[in-house]
């Protein structure tokens, strides 16, 4: 148990774990501002260290859940109850003034561990809601449990009103991911160029480039499909796809999945990379000639954002929601139809590869981001929002 200094205001912040992703990164962000602002940031997840990418910033405390006993494993799904318990107990153990929760699951389960409490919460949810299935259990939770929270953090103004209509879930706070330039650098650091050199492809060869650990959400075989007609009329185009692990994910190998696409045109295959993860992006957003998205659905994407800020030449679908929040079409990236078939990604591509001074233009008034989302704004909407809750709780009776 923790004696906390009467004047410490001590912030939890929640999530599942800290892979690889958007959500992950953005909880590190958001503890970080939280140090900066002389409280004390501990980042809580569920799963254990070694699920740890991300290295942690300075000034911010790291705990995990404590280990459940061999009885509360046996009862599964239905030991839920419990586990909010031992959360329960936690956040009063550590003397907890405000919590975080970061993505649905971890905020429905913070909200009922917090209530009886007096704990104020905070939800992010990093996703547009409604096309993110959730099974019925929890989309019940979610119902009656967004309403309690105190505040609500929202990436896109479509994303707050779905939760605004269906869920009462206000008040918010708009606050789109902020663009952190220069780009953070961490291991595993893997050169572009030498890694494909190992590939056999030559220094120069165009290189479309996607990022993700989701690849149906990220919409991947859309672009894979995208390659066949690509690589006929540019014979050393390459497409390298960062994030993909070799393990199966919710039992599917996505890189075996996506490689299967290119069975009948080995040649083609032979140009699909997957170099894995990588914590030097900025140096593949350099080496790449096109960052694409093809998303099915997205919250606010913290790739393209970094892709722009980078001076990418850009092009993703057009989805809810996000990617339209950031590029304007023809402008500073590309906005593909919803549904795009490969074969229009494929001639919007084509016709920029023969046009580098259009893509120039593209890729310089793609910086713009850098200023639009700068970090010190949006930190200053967080933290005033935050102090505000914080006041709440500490001159309550």
């Amino acid at each position: 148990m923790i004696d906390a200094n009467p004047g410490e205001k001590r912030v939890a912040l929640y999530v599942d774990s800290l892979k690889i992703g958007g959500a992950e990164r953005i909880t590190l962000a958001f503890a970080r501002w939280c140090a900066e602002s002389g409280w004390t940031p501990i980042v809580l997840t569920r799963k254990g260290l070694d699920a740890d990418f991300y290295p942690i910033p300075n000034g911010v405390q790291r705990a995990v859940e404590p280990q459940e006993p061999s009885w509360l494993m046996r009862f599964g799904r239905w030991g839920f109850p419990w586990r909010v318990v031992r959360l329960r107990r936690w956040l009063r153990a550590e003397a907890i003034d405000l919590a975080v929760g970061m993505t649905t699951k971890p905020s429905v389960k913070l909200l009922l561990a917090a209530r009886p409490l007096d704990v104020p919460c905070v939800v992010s949810e990093r996703n547009y809601p409604p096309l993110k299935r959730m099974t019925l259990p929890w989309g019940i939770l979610r119902r009656f449990t967004y309403a309690w929270a105190s505040l609500h953090l929202v990436q896109t103004r479509a994303t707050g009103q779905w939760l605004d209509q269906r869920l009462a879930a206000r008040p918010q706070l708009l606050l789109p991911n902020p663009v952190q330039w220069p780009l953070q650098r961490f291991t595993p650091e893997v050169d572009p160029n030498a890694w494909l050199a190992d590939q056999g492809v030559p220094r120069n060869a165009p290189v479309l480039l996607g990022a993700g650990t989701k690849s149906h959400q990220k919409g991947f075989d859309v672009i894979v499909r995208a390659l066949i007609p690509l690589a006929r009329r540019f014979p050393h185009l390459q497409l390298v796809i960062l994030g993909l692990d070799a393990e199966p994910y919710h039992g599917v190998n996505q890189q075996q999945a996506l490689r299967r696409l290119l069975r009948q045109v080995p040649d083609v295959a032979e140009r699909l990379h997957f170099p894995g993860r990588v914590g030097n992006m900025a140096d593949w957003y350099a080496r790449c000639s096109f960052f694409v998205l093809p998303s099915r659905y997205e919250g606010f994407p913290n790739v393209l954002l970094e892709a722009m800020a980078s001076g990418c030449v850009c092009l993703a679908s057009d989805c809810p929601h996000g990617p339209a929040d950031l590029i304007e079409h023809g402008r500073n990236g590309m906005l593909m139809p919803r549904r795009a078939l490969p074969d229009q990604w494929s001639d919007v591509l084509a016709d920029l590869l023969m046009d580098q001074e259009r893509c120039r233009g593209l890729a310089d008034r793609a910086l713009d981001v850098r200023s639009r989302y700068s970090e010190p704004e949006l930190r200053s909407r967080f933290v005033h929002a935050l102090e505000q809750l914080l006041q709440g709780t500490r001159s309550a009776p």
